[in-house]
């Protein structure tokens, strides 16, 4: 049996557990076809504080799709907000209840804090941000180390085996046969100590379009080279145009030329849309471990020996400001705006 720590949003599933999802089907496969396992904690602060409670109704048809046989529903008070502590309470109870010997979530910061919470509980290595398995006894899966510029593998022959999958690693898709998810609720038994750390506010921030840049199909980037604040008008406007969104380099947003949520990288979102535009980015480690999964990487730097222009699908030598601009002229010339 395999359970799956399902995160969850204003508008359903998230795509990073629709991922991890169909990893395990591909894992329960190997294992002969055994079930695979959900676990939902519908709280309306689990996303950062807009309402993300999803009725288990709502949930369970998508969710069969995907191939989850229960869905197991985590109530009580002490799931008021997030908490790292409850939640792998909720997930060690599950586990239980369905004899899972295989426990995975998304490698997102969320699945990869509460999956250690139940390493530790369990007395179990944790595994992060596995892209790939071999086998099943014992199991090895390959994981992105220093910020994926390198894969390590790990054995995990502890039971249950726990690990979280990178971003990306697979492609989210339903399942060949449905199932008929039937839902389970439990109300695991929590104390003081498993409540210490959790949400208890939150506060209005700045907009945040990550979202849309994490499942955007076109991302057109800019690094040091934009020059300056006042210098991403044309990356925006190619963005614009391609139907896609501006991502910017870790140094952008550490010189406050534009907001986090914008950031592609190790510690920002992590992409993989058909086409990526990288502009004046190097493509320093931590920057490609958000983008390595691009599909079509077209890359514009003055410097040919950049990092970024050897793992570049195509490279232009050139600069930014006069190439860009070049593009978005010849865009609208051929369109006729």
């Amino acid at each position: 049996m395999i359970l799956v720590l399902i995160e969850t949003g204003a508008d359903g599933v998230a795509d990073t557990s629709l991922e991890t999802i169909r990893f395990a089907r591909d894992l329960a496969v190997e294992g002969g076809g055994v079930p695979v396992h959900g676990l939902v904690v519908p709280t309306s602060l689990a996303d950062g504080g807009s309402s993300s409670e999803v009725t288990p109704e709502v949930l369970v048809d998508e969710l069969g799709k995907h191939g989850i046989s229960t869905l197991f529903v985590a109530r009580g008070e002490g799931f008021a907000s997030y908490c790292a502590s409850a939640w792998a309470a909720a997930i060690i109870e599950a586990r239980d209840r369905a004899g899972a010997v295989v426990v995975t979530a998304a490698g997102t910061p969320r699945g990869n804090e509460v999956l250690a919470h139940v390493a530790a509980r369990l007395d179990v290595p944790m595994a992060a941000n596995a892209v790939a398995f071999d086998g099943l006894a014992p199991l090895v899966v390959t994981r992105q180390v220093a910020g994926g510029a390198a894969l390590e593998e790990m054995q995990l022959t502890a039971r249950p085996a726990v690990f979280t999958v990178a971003g990306h690693a697979v492609e989210a898709r339903p399942a060949d046969a449905a199932t008929e998810a039937v839902v389970e609720e439990l109300e695991p038994a929590l104390d003081a100590g498993d409540l210490v750390a959790r949400v208890v506010s939150t506060e209005p921030g700045v907009p945040d379009r990550s979202g849309d840049l994490r499942s955007a199909r076109v991302v057109v980037g800019a690094g040091r080279g934009a020059g300056g604040p006042d210098g991403f008008g044309a990356v925006s406007e190619l963005a614009d145009l391609l139907g896609g969104q501006l991502g910017v380099s870790r140094v952008v947003t550490s010189l406050g030329w534009r907001p986090h949520h914008e950031q592609v990288g190790q510690t920002g979102s992590r992409i993989a849309p058909d086409l990526y535009v990288p502009c004046g980015i190097s493509g320093a480690i931590q920057h490609w471990a958000g983008c390595a999964s691009s599909k079509t990487i077209l890359a514009v730097n003055t410097d040919a020996e950049a990092p970024m222009m050897a793992k570049a699908t195509y490279a232009v030598v050139g600069d930014m400001h006069e190439v860009v601009p070049a593009i978005v002229e010849e865009i609208r010339r051929r369109s006729g705006s």
